[in-house]
């Protein structure tokens, strides 16, 4: 079965992450909605600031899943709210999306979207400018991996300092390198040398990679485990920081159920996938 097949039914309504949002208390968060960064229906984020937000307030952009077919920053209210209660504040971007849009153009938008949140306009409307993280999840987390492993991103964004104005990079389920075979992915990927899902342009870009922590279920059937392994090994051999969270016996969308402040209160999961990630955006050289 295809990726798409697979998630789409999953993340196209959006319903289960609807209602955690619903269930998940905004604890004095102030919640802006439709911030403008960039052209068209989809260049718009939401922007959700902790109670007490300071200058030094760090900084997450979140990018949702769904095989750049579907998805939309309205499932994520429950991600940004948990993670303000925590004291960071966080954008969900939204980007354009496949028929309309194919490889690279969800990673430029991306890459707009985290350049705006160090603009001007971002300040007036109150973006902190403490420490610098992107995350995602699946297809998400393939755009946080661009932005974080391949310079020419960022930098064509016009983001001072380029990739190195990010702090650390959580990547959720994603695919690194991969060759797909199924429509419409294939046709989606068609424009990226070989055709290939490659977040990494060479070997060589690796040196330069702000630390990274990887989550990944060993029983993810649809993006493989080995994909956060091999990208650790290599950002590690090339003398950068990445550390891996595996989720026992969790498929490709546990990680973010365990990233749910609802599930971790009355469904019983283990809250390791939820530590470690604020531990990292508190402190993103931590190795242990």
């Amino acid at each position: 079965m295809s990726l798409a097949r697979l998630l789409r039914p999953l993340l196209a309504g959006g319903l289960p992450m609807r209602l955690a949002g619903l269930a998940t208390p905004r604890a004095g968060a102030t919640e802006l909605r439709g911030l403008r960064y960039g052209a068209g229906e989809r260049g718009l984020l939401d922007l959700t600031l902790p109670k007490r937000a300071l200058p030094a307030t760090p900084l997450l952009a979140f990018f949702h899943g769904g095989a750049w077919q579907v998805g939309s920053r309205g499932h994520y209210a429950f991600l940004a709210r948990a993670f303000a209660a925590e004291g960071i504040a966080v954008a969900l971007p939204d980007y354009r999306l496949w028929p309309e849009a194919r490889w690279p153009d969800f990673v430029l938008d991306a890459a707009q979207a985290v350049a705006w949140l160090r603009s001007a306009r971002a300040r007036a409307a109150g973006a902190p400018g403490g420490p610098l993280f992107v995350m995602g999840h699946s297809a998400g987390g393939f755009i946080a991996a661009a932005l974080a492993l391949d310079p020419r991103w960022l930098q064509a964004a016009g983001l001072r300092g380029g990739r190195k104005a990010l702090s650390g990079a959580v990547l959720v389920s994603a695919p690194i390198a991969w060759q797909p075979r199924d429509e419409p992915v294939r046709s989606i990927f068609a424009a990226a040398p070989g055709g290939r899902i490659q977040a990494v342009p060479d070997a060589t870009a690796l040196a330069g990679t702000p630390p990274l922590l990887l989550l990944h279920g060993t029983a993810d059937t649809v993006v493989g485990a080995f994909h956060a392994d091999r990208l650790a090994h290599a950002v590690v051999q090339a003398g950068g920081r990445a550390r891996i969270e595996l989720l026992a016996g969790a498929g490709h969308i546990a990680p973010m159920v365990a990233l749910s402040a609802p599930a971790r209160r009355f469904g019983g999961m283990d809250d390791a996938a939820w530590r470690a990630v604020t531990h990292f955006l508190r402190d993103p050289t931590h190795q242990g």
